[in-house]
């Protein structure tokens, strides 16, 4: 289990969950300025099944059902990873139920995009012994969690004490309304406070995990030293 990544470097770590709303100006966003993000897809949120989270475009779905837009982010070299394929609160699943919440994410989204994820990522942060013995079995090394959670507007929610970034934090954010604006005002802040973004996986390989060879792509900072 990983919440932030051990590094003296000031660099953090972009994360978007779900899929419910698939901004197309945010595909562009990534392409022209080479933003090196991780995007954790849940099938029913990608796919459109069920009720929308309230928090998506006000319960609406805008733009999904279709798993093309993550196709996208993936020729740009973004990797797509594992978060379950309907949202459950995990802390409330046996383990047959957790492992087909997980292994089903991770064979859905190495069909739909041609790759098999490495990382897993729980909804709500919430996780047991379980979930880790769960995702193992299910070819997936690590679980990440997050730091600092960010809000619309592109306000930064911190999890820490003194309310600042630190080197190695990794943030969350959502596939919502309004993402390219919102990321554009999250990088302007990350600028401005004097840190870079970094390569996720990259880093982790440098930390010690063991993950498969990258595919290519956008490449972000890279650990050093």
């Amino acid at each position: 289990m990983i919440s932030s990544i051990p590094t003296r470097r000031k660099v953090v770590f972009l994360t978007i969950d779900d899929g419910w709303e698939q901004d197309p100006g945010f595909v562009r966003l990534v392409r022209d300025r080479a933003v090196p993000i991780t995007v954790f897809a849940m099938r029913d949120a990608v796919e459109a099944r069920g009720v929308p989270d309230p928090g998506a475009a006000g319960g609406r779905y805008v733009g999904a059902g279709k798993w093309s837009y993550f196709r996208e982010l993936r020729d740009l070299g973004v990797p797509v990873e594992a978060h379950t394929l309907t949202h459950p609160n995990l802390w409330n699943l046996g383990s047959r139920a957790q492992r087909k919440e997980i292994c089903g994410s991770a064979g859905v989204v190495a069909r739909e995009i041609g790759r098999r994820p490495v990382l897993f990522r729980p909804p709500f942060g919430n996780y047991t012994g379980t979930t880790l013995r769960a995702a193992k079995s299910c070819g997936l090394p690590a679980v990440l969690l997050w730091t600092a959670t960010v809000q619309p507007g592109g306000k930064i929610s911190y999890q820490t004490p003194d309310k600042r970034l630190h080197p190695g934090d990794i943030l969350l954010l959502h596939f919502r309304a309004h993402l390219a604006r919102d990321f554009e005002i999250l990088l302007d802040k990350i600028e401005r406070r004097g840190f870079e973004l970094g390569n996720l996986e990259a880093y982790l390989r440098a930390a010690g995990v063991r993950l498969p060879a990258p595919p290519g792509g956008v490449g972000g900072n890279q650990p050093v030293g």
